[in-house]
């Protein structure tokens, strides 16, 4: 951690999205040393049982994951499993191939410790991916796959466009996210209704038993966010991942373009998840809650947890703390079930509700 620190403002000298590949490529030739699997284990990965959980039918070592958008196309999966995650979401991944918004579509708010990202769903389409992922499924670790609405499809066309891109993905994940809250593709948020959510789960839940997860914006009015949730989990959603980036650019004090993500969303997200958990934990007894949104220590991650995430995800965090982040966060989440008593995370969940 210290010496990623010390690296930062060098590394952070370059473009954000190319310092990105040349990271990720950096991590995947470190694997390929003499030990270079065991040394990265060893410095950015953490080993407790208490953290350990069984959910859906899934095996998670750690309730940290990797939220979607930092590996598109699943080309990095073993090099970032050596960063000690418990599971990786994937993607997103789109039916058709596509370049993304126009460059630069990356900026960092380094004052706010945040990124601003207007991608636009770049990725090499939904063929290319589960090529790739066939030769490592099933994993390790848990894999989500994180599907997304191409750019170029008509909201009359969405649902069979998602439908595609299940079907071609089907015998690579272990979990399924629609993404319907993306501010990067146009139009994308007028999905996250309860007549096309509805449809849209129905028709995933005839597709698969395996978990379904709807993906949420911060930006949403509360009590509609409950009602499109509400609806989701009726028609066949598994849970609710809360929240994606905002489009709150009062959040930020030099904004670009594009979503924002980081410390600057974390209130904000925390807050959105928070009303969604409580409220659907009511009614729905069985829904798996996922936080992500500013989450970069342990504790904000155990904050979520109590409030009711079983897992939580986190990405700038990990731009601006470094590879060592799983293991920092893991170890003290670990002394922190100890203070308060509990011998395993699952105790903690919704311990705040």
């Amino acid at each position: 951690m210290e010496m990623y620190q010390t690296l930062r403002p060098l590394l952070f000298k370059c473009d954000a999205e190319k310092m990105h590949h040349l990271s990720l490529k950096a991590l995947k030739a470190l694997r390929a040393l003499p030990f270079g699997d065991d040394v990265l284990l060893r410095f950015c990965a953490y080993g407790d049982e208490s953290l350990a959980q069984e959910i859906l039918g899934l095996r998670f070592y750690n309730p940290i994951g990797l939220a979607a958008g930092f590996d598109k196309d699943g080309r990095y999966v073993k090099a970032l499993t050596t960063l000690g995650f418990g599971h990786l979401e994937l993607g997103t991944i789109t039916k058709i191939p596509q370049n993304g918004n126009p460059k630069p579509r990356l900026f960092r708010h380094e004052n706010e410790q945040s990124l601003q990202n207007a991608m636009g769903f770049n990725n090499l389409g939904s063929i290319a991916a589960t090529t790739k992922l066939k030769s490592l499924y099933p994993f390790c670790i848990p894999l989500g796959i994180n599907i997304g609405k191409n750019k170029d499809i008509t909201e009359e066309d969405a649902a069979l466009n998602y439908q595609k891109t299940l079907e071609d993905m089907l015998e690579v994940g272990d979990y399924y996210t629609f993404n319907l809250s993306s501010p990067n593709t146009p139009n994308l948020r007028d999905l996250q209704n309860e007549k096309f959510v509805e449809s849209l789960f129905t028709m995933a839940a005839q597709k698969t038993q395996k978990p379904l997860f709807l993906k949420i914006a911060p930006d949403m009015d509360r009590d509609f966010a409950l009602s499109v949730c509400e609806r989701a989990l009726d028609s066949g959603a598994s849970g609710i991942i809360a929240t994606n980036t905002t489009t709150d650019t009062s959040l930020i004090a030099n904004p670009k373009h594009g979503g924002i993500s980081g410390a600057a969303l974390c209130e904000k997200s925390r807050e959105m998840f928070a009303a969604v958990a409580k409220a659907l934990r009511k009614t729905h007894k069985n829904a798996i809650f996922i936080s992500v949104g500013g989450i970069a220590d342990a504790k904000e991650a155990y904050s979520r947890i109590k409030l009711g995430a079983s897992l939580v995800q986190v990405y700038t965090g990990l731009v601006y703390q470094g590879p060592s982040l799983c293991a920092k966060i893991n170890r003290e989440l670990s002394a922190l079930l100890k203070a308060d008593g509990f011998d395993s995370i699952a105790q903690a969940v919704g311990a705040d509700l």
